[in-house]
């Protein structure tokens, strides 16, 4: 800020307290700074101030109104266009017009003529018009507003927002304007006067320095989250599968919390199959098929804890892989297209699994991304069988061929889902980007770069 700036604010500041010393509360600043010449960022600058310090509260007033515009000055000045015409050619005009004749002037043999009319006119409408500005836009009649209508369309005057703001005294108001301390030194500290002096406020909402250093491009961020959510797909399992079908008692320390991670949210399994269940408790309580069991307490909201997966033999009829990597096709670029791009591989086999499963599979993943209203249609890949392409067109997705798995040797009764999803668009989505080059390639923003924000799973 300026000096100049510094004194018109303080001025701002001098204005508003003096004002409020002799009435509570101030209706529009607009009044009171009307004719000063002080700009209103000057005067929302000062009221912004001394609401800090708590001198006063003041809230916002939007309105429109109707302004002049520099070519409306000059005709405010010099007369408009058309009247100076009509009162040349009044001067100059033969006599010999007929009534007939409606219009101000008209063209006949080549000169310009007034009518009848053009008497009537003793004053230019259009200056008067524009003489009243500016003025609110509230309390016009239809037709005034639109002779304003017709000057805009002219470029004369032009309806703009103004703001305006309503004061009140503050819980802290004085009519002095006392400059805080920014500081608290040792010698404030040491001698107690840091209690009767007036201390600015943090402002916890001002942004901090920007540091150099280096920024994450929105795909990096975009494909960290991609591998959490995998993360959180693969490797968390419940008690039960973990510890309880492998026959491990729930009294075991293993299953303590200083050799086991539980998982906050969600904490607990609910859909466990209730009739293995009922076997599993029957043994560890029980006994059977030879063994004993293990004769103790068994609980089911025990078995129901969520746990982050200490072993693969809970899974070992699962697997789960997943990757992300270039690749290229032979396309044309446009907004949403490159002939460059990330893939996200992954595959999911196991034991009668259905389309259903890849559905669940694919909206469990994209609901980790804020993204919920999905459709699939299908679509055509030569190795799967039935298969899908999403709807907003991320990827695609299927159940791999028999003909592909006999040849490696799978069981008949396996099933493999396969899925190939995209990073790019998934991105633009997420960072509400509308052209695919404005993400990657030599037309990026690195102000874009420097200033997306982190990256964050939907929990």
């Amino acid at each position: 800020m300026t000096s100049s700036e510094q004194a018109t604010t303080e001025q701002a500041q001098a204005l508003i307290l003096d004002a409020l010393q002799h009435k509570e509360s101030i209706a529009s600043t607009e009044a009171l700074f009307s004719g000063r010449n002080i700009d209103n960022n000057i005067v929302f600058g000062a009221l912004k101030s001394l609401a800090t310090y708590e001198k006063i509260n003041y809230e916002s007033i939007e309105s429109e109104k109707w302004t002049i515009t520099d070519e409306g000055s000059q005709i405010c000045t010099s007369g408009s266009h058309e009247y100076r015409v009509l009162m040349h050619v009044k001067q100059a005009m033969p006599t010999g017009i007929t009534s007939s004749e409606l219009e101000w002037i008209h063209l006949e043999n080549g000169r310009l003529l007034s009518s009848p009319k053009a008497s009537e006119c003793d004053e230019d409408r259009t200056a008067t018009l524009l003489s009243r500005l500016p003025c609110a836009l509230e309390g016009l009649t239809l037709a005034e507003k639109q002779s304003f209508v017709d000057l805009k369309r002219r470029k004369l005057a032009e309806l703009t927002r103004v703001t305006t703001y309503s004061v009140s005294r503050g819980p802290r108001f004085t009519d002095e304007i006392e400059k805080p301390f920014l500081e608290l030194t040792a010698h404030m500290v040491a001698s107690g006067s840091w209690k009767d002096r007036p201390f600015k406020p943090y402002n916890f909402d001002s942004d901090g320095p920007k540091r150099p250093c280096g920024h994450l491009h929105p795909l990096l961020k975009v494909r960290s989250e991609f591998r959490q959510i995998f993360f959180e797909m693969g490797f968390v399992e419940n008690s039960f599968w973990n510890f309880d079908a492998l026959f491990v008692p729930q009294q075991h320390p293993a299953r303590d919390s200083q050799d086991t991670f539980f998982t906050e949210s969600p904490a607990k399994s609910a859909n466990l199959p209730e009739a293995y269940v009922a076997q599993v408790q029957k043994i560890h309580m029980e006994g059977g098929f030879g063994s004993l069991g293990y004769r103790a307490p068994w609980s089911v909201e025990e078995t129901q804890k969520n746990v982050l997966r200490t072993h693969t033999t809970a899974v070992s009829a699962r697997m789960l892989y997943a990757l992300a990597k270039e690749v290229f096709r032979n396309e044309s670029v446009d907004a949403t297209h490159l002939a460059e791009f990330h893939q996200i591989e992954g595959v999911i086999a196991d034991v009668n699994l259905t389309l259903g499963d890849l559905m669940g599979v694919l909206n469990s993943f994209f609901s980790k991304l804020g993204m919920k209203n999905l459709k699939f249609k299908p679509t055509y890949n030569p190795y799967t069988e039935p298969r899908l392409q999403k709807w907003i067109e991320v990827g695609n997705s299927g159940i791999f061929r028999p003909e592909m798995l006999r040849p490696m040797g799978f069981d008949e009764s396996v099933s493999v889902l396969a899925w190939g999803l995209s990073l790019e668009r998934p991105t633009m989505i997420k960072y509400k980007i509308n052209n695919i080059r404005d993400l990657v390639g030599h037309k990026v923003d690195l102000n874009m770069i420097y200033s997306n924000p982190i990256c964050q799973l939907d929990k």
